[in-house]
């Protein structure tokens, strides 16, 4: 029999399916969850130079409060911390209970933080800082939670031969997420600055988790003919022969054999992505003040620091991050995943060694506006490579039973590099000369050295996605996991079968 014949009709219903409207209702479903996560998440950089001034200043300095180093670490970075354990637990929870009603707990729990986060209060600015940093703690979980739940929902409800397209333009609300951050807070700062100078769409659960974790064939049957406008026929029998001695966990020689090499890749490259991507996300404002494109604090009022950063940001979202994103689902399923992680990891590599090369050299009065359009293209290689398919392939390659696991597991590696990043850089790139290093902070290694680092991440990128991160480009999740040859492995009596990246499957 042939693989399709071994196949449940289910299963391959959702493989042929055509492009649907049910589609785009997935996209915009698990989409919403990641613009939520990056407004959430890149917003309070645009304000933390605010909360410094409203919180830290001192009437006898001439210059503008800032957030000491400790309170700007764990503002920026407390978010973050907690994001890496929602990965890792909501991703084992959604294999044990169902991507649908785990991903309802955590967009729950982000509506709720939000709003807490946002209505922080106490009467000190240390207990200020700390209710900010209590309600953002929590978010982060959520937010953890919203990566490899949201990944997974798009990829089990897409159709073979767009799935990546999918998976991406769920990604890439997080491009409008970042984007919305820069203009609501560039419409609130002007607003204020003229003001005062100085539906319902009932998702079941997918097809994959029904039938090839949760063993329902049935229900599975149900829930897909509804969604599909087709009548899919129930196979009981087929299924019990499919799952079969197919039940090794994340720790068994079995999955190692098969997938270990994956794992690592998928969790180095997202890594090292991450030390890089939110490096550059959330100390652009820094960055910008280094080479004077921004004036010093002390030169403007806290309004027109803020409005400048924000417009700064959201020029760098327009022109470079959002663009980056679009561009990988137009052309992920022409490209292939792995080509488009080795341009964007290159890419990245070469525009930071272009800013970090000649670095005083883009200092000079005249040359910031070139500077900042080679940093935009830095942006631009993030999501037209490894920041956006660092996200899709792991929910691509990997078991159903441990497919949200697996994406947790590399999400959370990922959100280890964004924390190494963001405290990092905050202390690092500081100017090695102590008469220019900001109040409360020691000398750093400079904004140079800073981006040379950041080049020798990626430049590791590009490495391990050669050795370790295969293509899935065209293939449906069983022949990627090595589940379709399982199937025909047991149809021909055990017969030992290869999958497309090479490992052997017994």
């Amino acid at each position: 029999m042939g693989r399709q014949d071994q196949q449940l009709q289910v299963l391959n219903a959702l493989d042929a399916a055509k492009t649907q409207w049910y589609h785009f209702t997935a996209i915009i479903v698990a989409g919403m969850g990641f613009f939520t996560d990056a407004y959430d998440l890149f917003c309070i950089s645009l304000v933390t130079k605010l909360l410094g001034r409203i919180y830290y200043t001192d009437p006898a300095s001439p210059t503008p409060g800032s957030l000491p180093p400790n309170i700007a670490a764990a503002v920026n970075g407390v978010a973050l911390c907690r994001t890496l354990s929602g990965q890792l637990f909501f991703g084992w929870l959604g294999d044990k209970l169902g991507r649908k009603s785990v991903y309802g707990m955590t967009l729950l729990l982000m509506v709720i933080c939000s709003i807490a986060s946002g209505l922080s209060f106490s009467h000190t600015p240390t207990s200020v800082m700390a209710t900010l940093c209590f309600f953002r703690f929590w978010l982060g979980f959520g937010i953890g939670g919203d990566y490899p739940l949201s990944a997974t929902i798009m990829s089990e409800y897409a159709n073979k031969k767009t799935r990546g397209a999918f998976i991406a333009a769920v990604f890439a609300m997080q491009g409008f997420g970042i984007l919305a951050g820069g203009v609501v807070t560039l419409a609130m700062s002007a607003g204020f600055q003229a003001a005062f100078p100085a539906p319902a769409y009932e998702m079941p659960e997918t097809a994959r988790y029904t039938a090839l974790v949760a063993k329902d064939a049935k229900q599975a049957s149900s829930d897909m003919a509804k969604v599909l406008q087709v009548e899919i026929e129930v196979e009981e029998e087929k299924l019990q022969d499919i799952t079969r001695g197919r039940d090794y966990g994340l720790f068994s020689a079995r999955f190692a054999k098969r997938h270990g090499a994956h794992l690592l890749g998928t969790a180095a490259t997202w890594f090292l992505v991450d030390v890089a991507y939110y490096s550059q996300n959330l100390f652009q404002k820094d960055i910008f003040t280094s080479i004077h494109w921004i004036p010093k604090a002390r030169t403007m009022s806290a309004l027109e620091e803020v409005f400048r950063i924000s417009r700064a940001q959201t020029l760098i979202a327009l022109c470079g991050t959002v663009p980056g994103y679009w561009f990988t689902v137009f052309l992920i399923d022409i490209i292939g995943r792995f080509k488009i992680q080795l341009l964007g990891f290159a890419g990245m590599t070469a525009f930071m060694l272009g800013l970090a090369i000649p670095y005083h050299h883009w200092t000079m009065p005249g040359n910031q506006v070139i500077f900042v359009f080679l940093y935009g293209f830095t942006f631009f290689f993030a999501n037209f490579g490894p920041n956006a398919t660092a996200f899709i392939v792991p929910a691509e390659i990997f078991p159903a039973r441990l497919r949200s696991t697996c994406h947790g597991i590399s999400a959370a590696s990922g959100k280890a590099g964004a924390i190494i990043g963001a405290f990092g850089f905050l202390y690092a790139a500081q100017p090695q000369d102590k008469a220019h290093v900001d109040a409360g902070y020691k000398p750093g290694i400079g904004v140079r050295n800073a981006l040379f680092v950041l080049a020798g991440c990626n430049l590791v990128g590009f490495l391990m996605t050669w050795m370790l991160v295969p293509e899935s480009k065209g293939k449906s999740l069983e022949e990627m996991s090595g589940e379709a040859d399982d199937e025909e492995a047991s149809a021909n009596g055990g017969a030992t079968a290869v999958n497309s990246s090479g490992v052997e499957m017994v």
